[in-house]
C-alpha cells in the first residue's frame, strides 16, 4: 500500500520565521503534535514538534519573576532556531514498510512526504500506519476472524488451501506465509468473513492443515 493513499493530504505548514509563541498556538488550536517547516516554495527545510515546542518555554520549576524572564525571551524566538533539520521524509509512492523501517530506526511519531521537488504534499503519522494497516488486514470488518493454521513447509501448501477453501466457497480477505520466530512455529494465517467460523475450521482440517492452537505457558 503506497503513503499517497494514507497520508493526511496538504498538511498545516509553518514558515521558518515565525514565532515559536505563535506555532504553539497553531498546534493547540488543531490538536496537532508535528508541523513541517517550508520556504516560500513549500520545499521542506525541516520539522518542528509539541516537545520542540515545550523544550523553548519555560520550566513550571521556576519562580515566577524567573519564568516572566523567560518568557519574554521565547517571544522573541524563531521557529528556525529551534527546527529539526535532520529529518527524514517519503514519498507519495513510498510504501508502508517503508515508513514503519523509519518509524523503529528514527523513533519519531510523524514523517513530512515530499515530492521530487522536495516540496510538502502530505504528512503520514503513526495514527495513519495503524489506521492503513488495519484497512490493510481487515481488522474490524463485519465477520472477519483471523484463523492460525500450522505450516507443513509443502510448495504447494497456499494453493491447496486457496482451492479447498473456494470449493466450500467459503470468502477469505488475505492469506499470509509467515516464517516463525522464537517459540512461534511457521504458520499460514487465513483472514476469513464468516459467521460460521466452526464450518471452516472442519473444511482446513479436511484439507490435510491443522488449526494452530497455542500451548499456554504456566
Amino acid at each position: 500500500m503506497f503513503i499517497q493513499y494514507s497520508m493526511t493530504a496538504r498538511p498545516v505548514t509553518i514558515p521558518p520565521e515565525m514565532l515559536v509563541t505563535t506555532a504553539a498556538e497553531l498546534l493547540k488550536e488543531h490538536n496537532f503534535r508535528h508541523l513541517p517547516v517550508v520556504d516560500e516554495d513549500n520545499r521542506l527545510l525541516g520539522m518542528v514538534t509539541d516537545r520542540d515546542l515545550r523544550s523553548a518555554c519555560p520550566s513550571s520549576m521556576l519562580s515566577n519573576e524567573e519564568r516572566q524572564q523567560v518568557l519574554e525571551k521565547v517571544k522573541a524566538i524563531k521557529i528556525l532556531e529551534i527546527m529539526s533539520t535532520d529529518f527524514v521524509s517519503l514519498r507519495p509512492t513510498s510504501t508502508l514498510d517503508d515508513a514503519l523501517l523509519l518509524f523503529k530506526t528514527r523513533s519519531i511519531g510523524a514523517l513530512p512526504v515530499v515530492d521530487i521537488q522536495g516540496r510538502v504534499v502530505g504528512i503520514f503519522s503513526l495514527n495513519d500506519m495503524m489506521t492503513a494497516y488495519r484497512r490493510l488486514f481487515g481488522l474490524g470488518e463485519k465477520g472477519s476472524v483471523l484463523v492460525a493454521i500450522e505450516d507443513s513447509g509443502e510448495e504447494a501448501a497456499l494453493s491447496n488451501l486457496v482451492h479447498a477453501l473456494e470449493k466450500e466457497k467459503v470468502f477469505f480477505t488475505r492469506l499470509i506465509r509467515a516464517q516463525g520466530q522464537g517459540r512461534e512455529p511457521d504458520m499460514l494465517y487465513l483472514r476469513v468473513n464468516t459467521m460460521n467460523i466452526r464450518a471452516v475450521h472442519r473444511i482446513i482440517g479436511e484439507a490435510g492443515f491443522t488449526i494452530h492452537i497455542p500451548t499456554v505457558i504456566e
